[in-house]
């Protein structure tokens, strides 16, 4: 059995995606809005300026989320499930309508600044001193959160002890996956630094597609390697005292986040003129472990892919996209937009 390997995370579903008929219409119907601009964080004046409490983000968000929809701030989006089995992952595949890509391009349209300032019905917490946590308007699993930076970092930078200590306090209050897509290339649909989460309670299954395959990774260190994945990465468990917020976990999980850079031959070293790493990757991090994925390309035929596909879920347009998908396989589309394995 892999040390704190995942036994209760999530299936979950691939919530941020584009239009894909042309790479300019994907960048409109990105996961959340059009790119923002680097302007000041502007507080909505009606939120309360303190920070969460302990034990209350989940009643709150679900108070917010009952608000948002009443004020029609939340365009769910509506799909069919399908399953396409590869290299022994039972991949989820949702499939949207186009009608709901219509609606979602207007209103992509309608807000070219989601975050500065951000959608007041939207608003969830003041999570810490440094970040605030929004619904996601255009979810497909319930209580989607995105962890946004109060003022302008770019979503290709590095992150910080700062961005660490937002993440583990949301995850030591919801069970559930966390997030991060470094750049464009790895499926970011904003400029602007933010990390997700899907409760693992919004979920239908107990684990996602990807974790049966985590039981026999391999460590070599602080850090390890999965089998059954075709594509470099890289694996480390998390320690459960990080979640403890009586203690220095964020530098904790802030030097096993740069052990995970190192290990797939990422830079942790910044300078005055770029806090970016040499190539963009994704982050998925539970309470149980951390995977990270460096990347070559964001589309695959077509389909934009994501952190959560590489947990096992993946979001297609059409029927033509899904058969697509199972024609080609999954873990063959994750392959071509990843890079190849070291020997």
């Amino acid at each position: 059995m892999v040390p704190h390997c995942a036994r209760r995370t999530s299936t979950f579903l691939s919530c941020a995606f584009r239009e894909q008929e042309d790479n300019q219409a994907a960048r409109q119907l990105s996961s959340f809005y059009p790119l923002p601009l680097p302007v000041p964080f502007l507080l909505p004046m009606n939120h309360p300026s303190s920070l969460l409490n302990p034990g209350t983000l989940w009643p709150t968000l679900l108070e917010r989320t009952a608000h948002a929809r009443e004020r029609g701030a939340i365009l769910s989006i509506p799909t069919t499930p399908e399953v396409i089995e590869q290299g022994g992952v039972a991949f989820q595949v949702r499939v949207i309508t186009a009608l709901t890509m219509k609606a979602r391009t207007m209103a992509t349209q309608a807000n070219a600044n989601p975050f500065l300032p951000y959608d007041p019905d939207l608003f969830v917490a003041q999570v810490s001193p440094t970040h605030v946590a929004l619904l996601n308007k255009f979810n497909v699993v319930e209580h989607h959160l995105v962890v946004v930076t109060r003022s302008f970092e770019p979503q290709e930078a590095l992150l910080t002890r700062e961005d660490c200590a937002a993440l583990l306090i949301c995850l030591a209050e919801i069970d559930g996956l966390a997030f991060y897509n470094a750049g464009p290339t790895a499926g970011a649909s904003q400029r602007h630094k933010h990390l997700q989460l899907v409760p693992l309670s919004a979920l239908p299954n107990s684990q996602f597609p990807i974790e049966p395959l985590l039981r026999s990774v391999k460590m070599a260190g602080a850090t390890g390697t999965v089998p059954g994945l075709p594509f470099l990465h890289t694996y480390a468990p998390m320690n459960p005292a990080w979640l403890d917020l009586q203690k220095d976990g964020p530098s904790s999980l802030l030097d096993c986040y740069h052990s995970l850079l190192r290990a797939v031959g990422l830079s942790v070293e910044t300078t005055t003129e770029s806090s970016a790493p040499a190539a963009p990757y994704n982050l998925l991090v539970t309470r149980q472990w951390l995977m990270l994925m460096p990347r070559s390309q964001e589309f695959f035929e077509g389909i934009s892919i994501n952190a959560l596909g590489f947990a096992g879920a993946l979001l297609v347009k059409d029927a033509a996209q899904l058969a697509l998908l199972r024609k080609q396989g999954p873990m063959s589309a994750l392959q071509r937009v990843a890079l190849p394995r070291k020997a």
